[in-house]
Order: structure tokens, then C-alpha cells, then sequence
């Protein structure tokens, strides 16, 4: 440690919340060797998420805890889903006394401020502690790279390699038995991951929740291709994708639909859906949680440790309620209460769609 400037946050916590995904260790590594060797900073490890601050399943960070970690797939801090907030329409309610005892146990440590790695329900709850009095900073993470106020989250960049990996090696596959092969990505409510993994891995249909399919169309694009002398196709379906006729549906009558029909997943749906309009032997296949494991991308590790010191800084400054972000090159942040209780989808203008089309990709719809 060299010269120790000066810093409002003498002592912090840090979580890892929701699910894990490439390059959690990597900003852990970024805030803590910034905050320590820069400003000689107080780290408390927080295991579990939002859990171990309920429990106070805590411990005291060291320089050898946080060395070697760039590189290590998941999170030494572990992680939870656990949700102190409960949500209600629009608004949150405390649910029963897990919000107390974080506090209780955020001020029992005698922290200055609470940093919390994850996606929108973690930088959500995140804001809501804050608006509880405690002093929170948040980083974004979710391969499904749908957080609001940052341009690209960590983890997002190595799914996408991933992805498109899964897709390339599908193709030889599809051509030796001239088939038509439908992959499902994550992404949650948003087509992020499938549409820049569709295009990069060269999928011939791509479907995402925002932009609803017609399988009839999907079904004329496919006989196209086989009219053209192409044998085999690769669908590319998000994980949210619906059809026309769902995204009609109220809210409740689309969740029952849906329990009926997507079994066990949207790909295996949208593949017996294929096979019956085109008579097209169709298989399906889910990616799952390769997506989210292992070590994370170069691109990923740079994003992941410049959010961390960036997140370093705000500490030292003493400015609380932020959430670090990317905005155009530039690392920047912002209010906490903007991802809170949002998602991030795909703009039906952006230029990745045009790009799917203009390369003769179909996205589901004329």
C-alpha cells in the first residue's frame, strides 16, 4: 500500500446478489484493491447476497482474499435471491423483519456504506435500503444485459461468446441431417443476448420478446430457404420470445397460456410449432446455465474492474445512491432509483435489428 489518500468511507460492505455470471470476481477484485490500496478502506464481505446480511454470515476482506480472482468464474462472496422487499403492483412492502435486521446488522458493522454487485432486483432493493437510510452504491451485472442506465452490463460479453459458440457448432450438426435446429437463450425478458448471438452466429430466424412471432411467417421464411437449396436452418429464441396471439392476451390470461403450452421451454414449443405448419423435421435444444459459468471475457474482466474502482471513487467521495454505468466510453453513474424497478429492452428502432434483417435473418414477423 503506498500513500493512503483521503476518503469519507473509512469502513464498507460488499455483496454479490442474484445469479451468478462471468466477472463477478473481477469487479469484487476492482472496488476492493481500490478501495484498500488507495484509500485504506475497511472491507467486510458480506457471503450470500442480501441473505448474509440478514443472517450476518460476514467477514473482514484482506488483499490475500481478493488476489488472483480476475480470472475465477461465479463469486468468492457467494450469492441468494433472497428479496427483503416485497413487490406490490408498483410499490414495496418490507417483508416481515428481514429489512430490520439488515439494517440492524449494517450498523452493528458500523458501515459507511453497502456496495451491491447484481442485477435489477439487487440494484432495486439496493435503492430501497437507501431510501431506508442506508448508504448503498451499485454495480451492474446480468447476462441478460437489461439494466436501465448503463449502455452494457459485465457478463453480457462472455454469454455472447458462448452463445455463439453453441450456435456455430450447431451447424454442422443441422446440415449433416438437413435439419431445422431451434436454440434457446437466456435474457430474461429482453432479446439482448439472442439477437447479437443470432447475428453473430449467423441464425437464420431470431426470435425475441420484442417482437412477437408469427409462425406462419417463420414457416414461409423456412420453406424459402429450402425452395433456395439450403437443407438446414438455425432458429435463435430468447427464453422470453411470445407469439402474436400472446402478446394480445391480458396479462393473466397470457401467464395461464403459457403454463399449458411452454413445455418444457419456449424452444421445445416454438420447434413442435415449426414441425406442424412447415412438416420440417425440427429439433430443440436449451443452452441453460453454460451461459452463465465459467471464467469471464477479456472484455468483461476490463468492464467488470473499471465499474469497480469507478464504484472505489464514489466511495471516497462519500457519493452515496449511484449506481456505476457505462455510457458510451466513458464510466459514469447514476441515481439508483433509475434501474430500479425497470428493465432495459431492445428499442424496436435499433440498429442490431436492421442489421438481422438487411442480412436476411427473419425476426418472426413481415
Amino acid at each position: 500500500m503506498g500513500i493512503v489518500r483521503p476518503s469519507v468511507t473509512k469502513t464498507f460492505g460488499i455483496l454479490t446478489a442474484g445469479g451468478d455470471c462471468p466477472g463477478l470476481n473481477a469487479a469484487i477484485r476492482g472496488v476492493c484493491r481500490a478501495a484498500y490500496d488507495r484509500y485504506g478502506m475497511t472491507i467486510v464481505g458480506i457471503v450470500n447476497g442480501y441473505r448474509g446480511l440478514i443472517d450476518e454470515y460476514v467477514r473482514v476482506l484482506r488483499p490475500v482474499d481478493f488476489a488472483g480472482i480476475l480470472t475465477r468464474g461465479g463469486t468468492i462472496l457467494g450469492a441468494s435471491r433472497e428479496k427483503p422487499f416485497k413487490a406490490q403492483g408498483k410499490d414495496y412492502d418490507i417483508v416481515g423483519d428481514k429489512v430490520a435486521a439488515i439494517k440492524e446488522t449494517y450498523h452493528k458493522l458500523n458501515l459507511d456504506c453497502l456496495v451491491v454487485i447484481g442485477g435489477n432486483g439487487t440494484n432495486t432493493t439496493g435503492y430501497l435500503l437507501s431510501r431506508e437510510g442506508l448508504n448503498v452504491v451499485g454495480l451492474p451485472k446480468t447476462i441478460d444485459n437489461d439494466i436501465v442506465g448503463t449502455d452494457r452490463t459485465f457478463g453480457f460479453h462472455s454469454a455472447l461468446a458462448i452463445g455463439t459458440e453453441a450456435i456455430d457448432r450447431l451447424h454442422s450438426t443441422a446440415q449433416s441431417h438437413s435439419r431445422v435446429i431451434v436454440i434457446e437463450l437466456m435474457g430474461h425478458k429482453a432479446g439482448w443476448l439472442a439477437l447479437y448471438a443470432g447475428v453473430a452466429g449467423g441464425g437464420d430466424v431470431i426470435l425475441i420478446p420484442e417482437i412477437p412471432y408469427d409462425i406462419k411467417v417463420i414457416g414461409r421464411h423456412l420453406a424459402e430457404r429450402t425452395r433456395s437449396g439450403k437443407t438446414f436452418s438455425i432458429v435463435v429464441v430468447a427464453e422470453g420470445a411470445l407469439s402474436v396471439e400472446e402478446a394480445a392476451m391480458e396479462k393473466k390470461e397470457r401467464k395461464k397460456y403459457r403454463e399449458q403450452t411452454v413445455t418444457p421451454s419456449i424452444a421445445y414449443r416454438v420447434a413442435r410449432e415449426i414441425q406442424a405448419e412447415t412438416g420440417m423435421e425440427t429439433r430443440a435444444t436449451v443452452l441453460g446455465y453454460v451461459q452463465r459459468g465459467g471464467i469471464p471475457s477479456a472484455s468483461d474482466r476490463v468492464l467488470a474492474t473499471s465499474l469497480g474502482t469507478a464504484a472505489a471513487e464514489l466511495l471516497a467521495k462519500g457519493d452515496y445512491g449511484r449506481m456505476v454505468a457505462l455510457s458510451g466510453n466513458d464510466i459514469t453513474s447514476v441515481d439508483l432509483s433509475v434501474p430500479a424497478g425497470k428493465t432495459k429492452p431492445v428499442p424496436q428502432d435499433h440498429y442490431m435489428i436492421d442489421t438481422a434483417v438487411s442480412v436476411g435473418t427473419c425476426m418472426g414477423t413481415d
